[in-house]
């Protein structure tokens, strides 16, 4: 079986890391910020001063990091995973960043003989714990039938998009996707607690019919409580929202809804909840309706 690198130990990374040793593989973690790697070790992880000594103990790299600048310094800065991978390796990138910038990566790698998978994931802390994430994969048909056993640790459902930077591009997608569902749940449970309504009661009713979603499920009890715990950090999908934003600039494509999420968030951003879950979207319309101060 072969050797695992695995860069980003973040909310999800963790939990993908663990899962990959679980499943049998030997695994070497690093984390830009120390301190992460307790459990990991003591499910028999190995650990690396940098990217680059996890990179000379691996066949595969999987980096899990928050922004595209973080993935090209891990992969190509000082002690870089370039700088230690041997040619024949592969990397396999779960973070969430710029196609463009993505098929850049692709082909530097490609030029040291170094496969590359883009693998951006969805699901949540929740889909990285229980290793069902859906992972949305760019890159060729034989870098991919290499690292579908690694994928198959992390996620349940693996879909290839063709080549590199498509299974970023789908991630845009998801994230536009998603936030305009969160709003409407943020709306929706708003409307029902001013309307008198027991709001579980209208989860209940709704996820039964067409209206019936993860958000509404998994969420909304977030948003009725106005308490919300990770989940995903509202400030990184608002990063991802710039991505899709960008991308729909290129393309000649108008996203409103999108845009207003990205409004919304900047300013829960600028408030100080960047930290906390994404359901925040529900924190705006509560005070805008009159619930919060």
């Amino acid at each position: 079986m072969e050797r695992i690198g695995f860069c980003g130990l973040g909310t999800m990374g963790t939990f993908m890391a663990g899962n990959l040793r679980k499943a049998g593989f030997e695994v070497t973690v690093w984390n830009r910020t120390p301190g992460k790697t307790g459990d990991l070790i003591g499910l028999g992880c190995t650990e690396g001063d940098t990217p680059a000594e996890v990179a000379r103990q691996a066949d595969i790299v999987v980096t899990c990091v928050s922004d595209t600048p973080d993935v090209e310094a891990v992969l190509f800065g000082a002690d870089g995973v370039a700088s230690g991978l041997a040619s024949g390796g592969m990397v396999i990138d779960c973070s969430t960043i710029s196609p463009d910038a993505t098929r850049t990566f692709a082909a530097r790698l490609a030029a040291q003989g170094i496969g590359w998978i883009d693998a951006p994931v969805s699901g949540g802390s929740e889909g990285a714990k229980n290793a069902t994430l859906t992972i949305m994969v760019g890159g060729t048909d034989a870098d991919l039938e290499r690292a579908r056993h690694v994928l198959s640790a992390m996620g349940k459902t693996i879909t290839h998009f063709g080549p590199a930077g498509n299974g970023q591009a789908v991630k845009a997608v998801n994230q536009v996707v998603i936030s305009g569902v969160y709003l409407a749940v943020a709306e929706g449970m708003v409307l029902s607690m001013k309307a008198g309504l027991d709001p579980d009661a209208v989860v209940a009713a709704l996820g039964g019919g067409v209206a019936g979603s993860w958000i509404l499920a998994n969420r909304s009890a977030k948003m009725v409580n106005n308490v919300y715990p990770l989940g995903f950090k509202t400030s990184l999908h608002l990063k991802d929202l710039g991505i899709a934003l960008e991308m729909a600039r290129q393309l000649g494509v108008t996203l409103p809804v999108t845009g207003l999420a990205a409004q919304l968030e900047s300013g829960l951003v600028a408030r100080g909840y960047g930290d906390e879950d994404m359901s925040n979207l529900a924190r705006p319309i509560r005070q805008l309706s009159g619930m919060d101060g």
